[in-house]
């Protein structure tokens, strides 16, 4: 027979088994509490606010998972997968895949109300900022509104890549006190050699740490094959995330603290 006491206790069971916190939300997907409370601010998590705490059904976070395990889009698959901040390292077969999966990370930029910013070297080999536009409003992209509101840049390298670091300093100071991420795309430049495009990276990581800036660094898989063992693993360590994209597939991986013993 069940008493006043013991209905109460059900209903408080029930309630702390259907209500998550950012907390136990965050560690359930794999990324930091900042990410969840942006993701119910923007409504990509159906969330509630019980005074100054996000609350999300259990129920709605499986189906949150199951949408996300039913894209079968490359936009999708990164929407899911990508962070604010965000440092990745892109590993692709070929230049087509290279230009595809560079307008899905900036479509992911434009939903998640970010500034987008693609990087290009001035090379007669690679498409001009022109033929790149065309591409993203191919791509579905309203080029020219971004372009209007100052949302979407494209930036021609000249000279050496190793005044990126400036300019992105620049870039991130320039944004300061808007509120919205920075999203930045270039591809891997090894014109000064192995060792210096990884110092750039280092930099880069440290940037990424104390900013909103969301970077991808592209880079093809033939370049990738040529460097040595060592370089490759360093190449991965340094960066949260590697996204590879093939023919065969896409596979997406995190770089994550070592266990405890």
């Amino acid at each position: 027979m069940m008493t006043a006491e013991s209905v109460a206790t059900g209903q408080r069971s029930h309630v702390e088994e259907e209500l998550l916190s950012a907390e136990e939300v965050a560690r359930v997907l794999g990324v930091g509490q900042v990410t969840v409370w942006r993701w119910c601010r923007e409504g990509s998590l159906p969330c509630m606010k019980i005074g100054r705490s996000w609350r999300l059904r259990r129920s709605a976070l499986e189906e949150f998972l199951r949408r996300s395990e039913r894209s079968s889009t490359l936009v999708g698959q990164l929407r899911s997968f990508v962070q604010v901040p965000d440092n990745i390292m892109a590993i692709v077969q070929g230049r087509e895949l290279m230009s595809r999966l560079d307008f899905a990370f900036l479509r992911v930029g434009e939903a998640r109300g970010g500034t987008l910013v693609k990087y290009q070297r001035d090379d007669p080999r690679l498409p001009s900022t022109d033929e790149l536009r065309e591409e993203l409003r191919r791509a579905g992209m309203e080029v020219d509104r971004l372009e209007d509101a100052r949302r979407l840049r494209f930036v021609t390298e000249v000279g050496e890549p190793g005044n990126r670091m400036e300019e992105m300093r620049r870039l991130v100071a320039g944004e300061a006190g808007n509120d919205r991420s920075i999203w930045i795309n270039f591809n891997w430049d090894l014109s000064t050699g192995i060792e210096e495009a990884l110092a750039q990276q280092r930099a880069l990581t440290e940037l990424v740490e104390d900013s909103g800036l969301v970077i991808q660094t592209t880079v093809l898989e033939d370049d990738l094959d040529e460097w040595p063992g060592a370089t490759q693993r360093q190449a991965h360590v340094m960066h949260s995330g590697t996204v590879w994209l093939s023919e065969a597939g896409l596979a997406l991986s995190r770089v994550v603290p070592p266990p405890a013993l």
